[in-house]
C-alpha cells in the first residue's frame, strides 16, 4: 500500500481502537488492547514512514495530507514513545488492575483517551494544512489533559486545569499567528485554504508579506512554545509530569513537547525564506533555548521530588532542540539528532522513577536511597538513563550536545556557547548530587530486592543500550534521515 493510502488511516485508526477500548468491560484487557492496538499503528506508521524516506514526499487529500522526511522522522520518534509507554502501563498498572484499583471503566477511558492522544498527534504530523496543525495541537490537549487525573486526587485535578488553562491560552495565542502568516499571503494571490497549505506558502514564499509573516511567527513561538514547554512558558509541565501516571508522563516528555516544537519548525523555513534566510526566525529560536536551557539549570538544582526533576530535564533538553534548529546548518541536524535520543532515554527515566515511586511510595529524592539494591532494574535503570540525560559520553545524548555545541562554535556563536556550557554543565552537577545519594546513601531502614520479570529488564536495558551505541555509531540510515530532515528545516544542503 502506497504511502498516500495510509495517511488518513493513520488517524483512523487510533480512533477506532480508542472507541473499542470504552466497550471493553476487563482492566487487563483493555491495558492489553492498548499496547496490541498501539504496536499495530506503530506498524503501520513505520512503514509509511520508510516508503516516505525511501521515495519522497507523500500528499493526499487534496493537498490537506502530507508527509516529508522532517515528519516522518517526528512520526518514528512518536511511534518509539508510544510503544514503549504501552508496554510499559502493562507493568505500572498490573497491580492496581488486579486489586480494583484500577476499574475497567477506569481502564477504558485510559485507552480511549491514550488512542485519542495517538490520533491528535498524528494529525498534527501528517497535516499539509497549517490550520489542520493547530486543531491536532488543541485534540492533544484536550485528550492529554485527562489523561493526567485518570487517579482523581486535589494535586492531578489542580495539575490538569493549570495545564489545560495554560495551553489551552498558548494555543489560542497560536491560532493568533496563523491567521497572521494567512494575512501575510495577500500580496501572492493565495485565497481560501491554499494560505494555509504549507507546501503552497513555501512556493510563494518570496512574494509573502514579510512583516505580517514576522509578527505571525513570534505568536506561533509563544503559543506552540507554551505547549512545549519553552521557558518562561513552561509552568504547567513540572505539575502535569509529576502529577500523571508514569506512562503519560513519558508520553508527555517523549514527544508531546516535540510535536509542539514541530509546528514552530514547520514555521521556521517559511518564515527564513521569506525573509531572505537573514536569520531572524533562526534567532528567535536561539533566546529561547538558550533561556530554557538556563531556567531548567537553575531549577534543577532545587528539585527534591524525582518526577519533577525528570520534568525540568524536559525543559532542557528541548531547550537544546531549539538551539540547535535556531543555529541552523550542522546544529538542526544536530537538535534532530537530539529528539531521538530524548525520545528514547526520557521515557526510560519515567518508567523507572514511577515504579521506584510505587515501590518506595514516594518520588522524593532523600527518601530514594539504596536504590539499584532495593530495585536492582529499576534502580539501575534510573540511574544509567540518568547519566545518559546529563550527557555523559559515550551515550548518544552527549554526541548530539556535543554537535549544538560544535555548531555553535563553527558559526562564531562563542556567547551562546558559552552560556549553552554553563546550563548543561549546572544541570550535571546537580543531577550526579542526586545519582550519588540515591545509589551510595545508607538506607534508614533495609528492605529486601524487588523480584523482576526478564521482560521488564529487556524493556529498559535494550533502549539504553540503543542510547549507548548511538552514541558510539550512527547508522548510514539514521544520517541519511537526519540530513534529509535537515534540509527541510534548511540546515544542510
Amino acid at each position: 500500500m502506497s504511502a498516500e493510502n495510509t495517511l488518513p488511516i493513520l488517524i483512523l485508526a487510533p480512533l477506532i481502537f480508542g472507541g473499542i477500548s470504552l466497550l471493553l468491560r476487563s482492566a487487563r484487557g483493555a491495558l492489553r488492547f492498548c499496547a496490541a492496538g498501539t504496536l499495530a499503528t506503530a506498524a503501520l506508521a513505520g512503514i509509511t514512514a520508510y516508503n516516505v524516506l525511501r521515495g519522497g514526499p507523500a500528499e493526499t487529500a487534496n493537498g490537506w495530507l502530507m508527509l516529508d522526511a522532517l515528519s516522518a522522522q517526528h512520526l518514528l520518534a512518536m511511534i518509539t514513545v508510544f510503544c514503549l509507554s504501552s508496554l510499559y502501563a502493562l507493568i505500572y498498572f498490573r497491580e492496581e488492575a488486579a486489586d480494583g484499583r484500577l476499574t475497567p471503566k477506569m481502564a477504558g477511558r485510559y485507552g480511549g483517551l491514550w488512542f485519542g492522544s495517538l490520533a491528535a498527534m498524528m494529525l498534527v504530523l501528517v497535516s499539509n494544512s497549517l490550520g489542520m496543525m493547530w486543531v491536532g495541537v488543541e485534540a492533544s490537549t484536550l485528550m492529554t489533559a485527562f489523561l493526567i487525573c485518570i487517579h482523581a486526587s486535589p494535586g492531578a485535578l489542580e495539575a490538569m486545569w493549570k495545564y489545560l488553562l495554560m495551553c489551552s491560552v498558548g494555543v489560542a495565542v497560536a491560532f493568533t499567528g496563523i491567521l497572521l502568516v494567512a494575512a501575510a499571503t495577500g500580496p501572492a494571490g493565495l485565497h481560501g485554504m491554499d494560505a494555509l497549505l504549507w507546501t503552497t506558502l513555501m512556493e510563494a514564499a518570496s512574494r509573502l508579506n514579510p512583516m505580517m509573516l514576522k509578527a505571525g511567527f513570534i505568536f506561533i513561538v509563544i503559543g506552540y512554545g507554551t505547549k512545549a514547554g519553552l521557558a518562561p512558558l513552561h509552568n504547567w509541565l513540572p505539575d502535569a509530569h509529576s502529577h500523571a501516571p508514569a506512562p503519560v508522563s513519558a508520553v508527555f516528555s517523549g514527544f508531546l513537547l516535540n510535536a509542539a516544537l514541530y509546528c514552530i519548525l514547520r514555521c521556521l523555513p517559511l518564515v527564513e525564506a521569506a525573509t531572505g534566510n537573514e536569520g531572524w526566525g533562526r534567532s528567535i529560536l536561539v533566546i529561547f533555548g538558550l533561556l530554557s536551557i538556563l531556567v531548567a539549570a537553575a531549577f534543577i538544582v532545587m528539585q527534591r521530588d524525582v518526577k519533577r526533576l525528570l520534568a525540568y530535564s524536559s525543559v532542557e533538553h528541548i531547550g537544546i532542540m531549539a538551539l540547535g534548529a535556531g543555529i541552523g546548518g550542522a546544529g538542526a541536524a544536530a537538535a534532530l539528532f537530539h529528539l531521538i535520543n530524548h525520545s528514547i532515554c526520557k521515557p526510560i527515566a519515567f518508567f523507572c522513577a514511577g515504579r521506584i515511586g510505587q515501590i518506595y511510595g514516594t518520588h522524593d529524592l532523600p527518601g530514594l536511597t539504596m536504590i539499584i539494591r532495593r530495585a536492582p532494574v529499576w534502580g539501575a535503570g534510573l540511574i544509567i538513563s540518568l547519566l545518559a540525560l546529563v550527557g555523559v559520553a559515550p551515550f548518544s545524548v552527549f554526541l548530539s550536545e556535543f554537535l549544538v555545541l560544535k555548531a555553535a562554535v563553527d558559526h562564531s556563536l562563542y556567547v551562546v556557547a558559552a552560556l549553552f556550557l554553563l546550563g548543561l554543565g549546572v544541570v550535571f552537577i546537580a543531577v550526579l548530587r542526586h545519582i550519588i545519594a540515591m545509589a551510595w546513601k545508607p538506607a534508614e531502614q533495609q528492605a529486601g530486592p524487588v523480584k523482576f520479570s526478564l521482560p521488564e529488564a529487556l524493556l529498559i536495558f535494550i533502549p539504553l543500550a540503543i542510547v549507548l551505541l548511538l552514541g558510539m555509531w550512527i547508522p548510514g540510515p539514521l544520517l541519511k534521515i537526519l540530513s534529509r530532515a535537515a534540509q527541510v528545516l534548511g540546515g544542510l544542503s
